[in-house]
């Protein structure tokens, strides 16, 4: 996302370089969506992709996110209709015959999720996707969701700052066999361990308005970091390969997607890849930034309100 849209200004040839990057370390995930830069993102991808072989990579695409020309957000569409004129659209922007995950971006109040699922499910069934995914919902609407066609995955915010999915969601998933695709895992800068409190923002940039970038916020937020570092220290890692690898130690069943826009940033977060964390790191980690712990809500009211899963 980072790449093409909400953080302020990307250098293209850079995107394009820590994709390769990526792929050349081994990472075979690449996740985008349609409203990212509206059909940039993708187009994106389809570059940093020429040349390389479709079948290596899963895609995973996220829709019915509505923006406007202004950059403005609409609102979300879940139809049948809608979703499958995105995907018809998605398909020729990636330059490819299918997707390996599609999934709506957040639950469209307006359409029941059976019929946002039902159509997905139609796509699979003609070859254009190869697995259902969910994103942002809870536990009721993905057991609504599951019944109607298995789901591969659920994409949700899951870090240090974030552990709301523990109490009803995950085991929700982890009952219907679904995979969580963890988002935010550096909560959107803050605990990669670089983050300043007088870092400019440019115009546009999601975090001027997030609560946990504002005033006392900040400074409690990165105090929490500043604990964190002391554990990471004592580990010889830097808090943002500390904060990838806790993400990834609650489970085999939970993809942690890193979200770096450089490659010197991406090499620094493969680096959890090594990182062992024993009991007692756990336990150090947790203390440093324990359960709800974070100042302020990961979105501000208007967007948490689209958020199925915290209802």
């Amino acid at each position: 996302m980072g790449m093409s849209d909400l953080y302020g200004p990307a250098d293209e040839a850079e995107s394009i370089a820590t994709v390769h990057a990526a792929l050349d370390a081994g990472v075979t995930l690449l996740d985008t969506g349609d409203f990212y830069g509206m059909g940039h993102n993708e187009l994106l991808l389809h570059e940093a992709l020429r040349g390389r072989d479709r079948a290596s990579v899963e895609i995973s695409v996220k829709y019915g996110a509505l923006r406007g020309p202004d950059n403005s957000w609409l609102g979300f569409d879940g139809s049948p209709a809608h979703t499958k004129a995105s995907l018809a659209y998605t398909l020729r922007r990636l330059r490819t015959d299918y997707v390996d995950v599609y999934r709506p971006a957040r639950l469209d109040p307006s359409v029941p999720i059976e019929e946002t699922v039902g159509a997905v499910a139609e796509l699979v069934k003609a070859g254009y996707v190869r697995h259902i995914g969910l994103s942002e919902v809870g536990a009721e609407t993905l057991r609504r969701a599951a019944a109607v066609h298995p789901i591969s995955d659920l994409q949700i915010e899951y870090s240090l700052l974030s552990r709301g999915l523990e109490a009803e969601v995950l085991p929700a998933a982890r009952e219907l066999g679904i995979g969580i695709t963890a988002y935010g895992v550096l909560s959107r800068g803050l605990l990669s361990g670089h983050w300043q409190a007088d870092r400019p923002l440019a115009v546009g940039d999601f975090r001027g308005h997030s609560p946990r970038f504002q005033g006392d916020n900040l400074a409690h937020n990165l105090r929490l970091v500043e604990a964190l570092r002391a554990v990471a220290a004592a580990k010889g890692a830097t808090v943002a390969q500390v904060a990838i690898a806790w993400v990834a130690s609650r489970g085999a069943d939970i993809v942690p997607l890193v979200g770096a826009r450089r490659r010197e940033r991406l090499a620094e977060a493969l680096g959890a890849r090594g990182l062992e964390l024993s009991a007692a790191d756990l336990a150090a980690i947790e203390a440093a930034v324990p359960d709800g712990a974070a100042a302020g809500e990961r979105y501000a009211a208007a967007q948490m309100a689209h958020l199925d899963s915290e209802r």
